[in-house]
């Protein structure tokens, strides 16, 4: 590309910028309501329609985690990372069975957060607490990945300007984005994210179907593009390994079990107006996993783009999308790709933040201070978006973009733990609070100790890289977070038979 393309690409980018900024902050006006009440200012009142809980949901799955980290894990690894495809598929059918309940649930006792319910059904604060925790520390490396992607663009589009000092003026326009990105969700609260959303996923839906269509006419097809693969990812990573089998298959069936635990989905489920409105969106989310399966072969099409190849060589494997869509679409066409992944990273990363907020505020500071006035419980909730926002964004001063997509998946086993107590309390009373709780902790020491184990002391199947997120076990390789839950709800079940031979089992409530 030339300078003049160079000065166009950033041209088009900060022009659409200046619209995703404005749309931000106008958004406060949308469907307007009391932003000073938390359910206004985190739920957008509870007023969501289909469409709108369609982009708001897919917000959360099209992020710099599909546009940046699967495809950069499928061109450096091959076939294993391919699971996001069926895993996206299958978390359809469990928020299609779980959502609306909860759903329901939450409107009847107005709750603001899955917690609410949790707290409410094994009638214990502390446990309402510990699982508070536990979703704001496992939403944190999701933002992480957020603003790895988001950085993998601004490297691609700053560094073709040959400035001396491109890593400072990449680290000061995340802090800019980020400062922007605080101000309107404070201001604008989910409206915020809800409006932007659309933005976004147009920008997205727009540069996926160009992609998908113009590369492989540029590079002679597909089938070059798996011909000229380099051959390290050629031959057993292009068909998954045997001994990879069952870990392709944990990790997909766990991913998706993961995702709607989440909070940040939560929260945009909780948002909708009614469960009808939650089924007809989530009916439509699977577009989105087409998008997905798009996306993952960017990592295969890159290999017959020379100069593409050439700019990941410089950059690094985590700019492949960026290097892809730089290299061989016009300057003016890129400029919007870019800031479709850079908003990509901006838009799902504020409603995580809102959701962790929400935890914290409602399920910790107001279990301390009960007597908490609704307009403070608010306040305190936009004030601590704004604090996890940067904490997320130290993780790209501290972390390297190579561990992105781990630290994800590490994210997914903490998330994991929160199962019983969520999707189990919601269905049936008999689990013991305390049962929980023990099922909980050995759900989260377990994992923690096979992450440890597998990276640092077995490192027994170094070669793709795969000891991050599986363990050796009897049945091959196996995602950590099915053995560290297993272990969970073993121990849960058990301590709760204890206690209810006892006769000392915690009745719940009637949430």
């Amino acid at each position: 590309m030339s300078s003049a393309g160079n000065y166009e690409l950033l041209a088009v980018f900060i022009s659409l910028f200046v619209i995703f900024i404005g749309l931000g902050f106008w958004s406060s006006r949308f469907r307007k309501g009391d932003l000073s009440d938390l359910g206004e200012w985190a739920l957008a009142g509870r007023k969501l329609g289909t469409y709108l809980s369609w982009f708001l949901i897919g917000a959360d799955l099209y992020t710099a985690y599909t546009f940046i980290a699967i495809p950069e894990l499928v061109y450096e690894k091959g076939a294993i990372y391919y699971f996001a495809v069926p895993y996206v598929g299958m978390t359809f059918g469990i928020a299609m069975i779980t959502m609306p309940r909860l759903w329901k649930i939450a409107k009847g006792k107005n709750y603001v957060t899955a917690v609410d319910m949790v707290s409410d059904k094994f009638n214990s604060k502390t446990l309402g607490m510990i699982i508070a925790f536990t979703g704001i520390a496992a939403e944190l490396p999701y933002i992480a990945l957020q603003i790895y992607g988001m950085q993998a663009v601004l490297i691609v589009m700053i560094g073709q300007f040959n400035v001396t000092d491109a890593t400072t003026i990449t680290e000061i326009a995340l802090i800019v984005s980020f400062i922007i990105l605080a101000a309107f969700t404070f201001t604008s609260g989910l409206r915020g994210a809800v409006i932007t959303a659309v933005m976004k996923d147009a920008l997205i839906f727009l540069t996926v179907i160009v992609v998908i269509i113009v590369v492989p006419l540029e590079i002679g097809g597909f089938g070059n593009a798996f011909s000229a693969m380099k051959p390290a990812a050629a031959g057993s990573y292009q068909i998954l390994p045997s001994l990879l089998v069952n870990g392709f298959i944990s990790l997909s069936l766990m991913s998706a079990l993961a995702l709607y635990l989440y909070p940040h989905a939560i929260n945009g489920i909780l948002s909708s107006s009614s469960t009808k409105k939650i089924r007809l969106s989530t009916a439509l989310l699977p577009i989105y996993g087409v998008g997905l399966a798009m996306l993952a072969l960017f990592g295969i099409l890159i290999y017959a783009s020379s100069p593409a190849l050439a700019l990941v060589g410089k950059y690094g494997p985590v700019t492949v999308v960026p290097a892809l869509i730089y290299a061989e679409l016009p300057p003016w066409f890129a400029g919007i790709a870019f800031l479709g992944i850079f908003i990509g990273g901006l838009v799902p990363a504020s409603i995580m933040a809102i959701s962790q907020a929400n935890l914290l505020t409602r399920n910790v500071i107001k279990v301390a201070v009960p007597n908490l006035e609704p307009k403070t419980e608010a306040r305190l909730s936009k004030y601590f978006s704004i604090m996890f926002k940067f904490i997320a964004l130290g993780f790209i001063f501290l972390i390297s973009p190579t561990y992105s997509l781990e630290l994800q998946l590490v994210g997914g086993i903490i998330i994991l733990q929160t199962m019983p107590a969520i999707f189990i309390g919601m269905y049936s009373k008999w689990l013991n609070k305390f049962g929980v709780g023990v099922g909980w902790l050995v759900g989260m020491v377990s994992g923690v100790y096979m992450i440890y184990y597998a990276n640092f002391v077995a490192n027994s199947f170094p070669s793709i890289e795969t000891t991050f997120f599986k363990f050796s076990t009897p049945f091959s390789f196996l995602y950590i977070g099915l053995i560290a839950l297993l272990l969970n709800l073993i121990f849960a079940v058990v301590i709760t038979f204890i206690f209810h031979a006892m006769g000392k089992g915690t009745p719940t409530n009637n949430a």
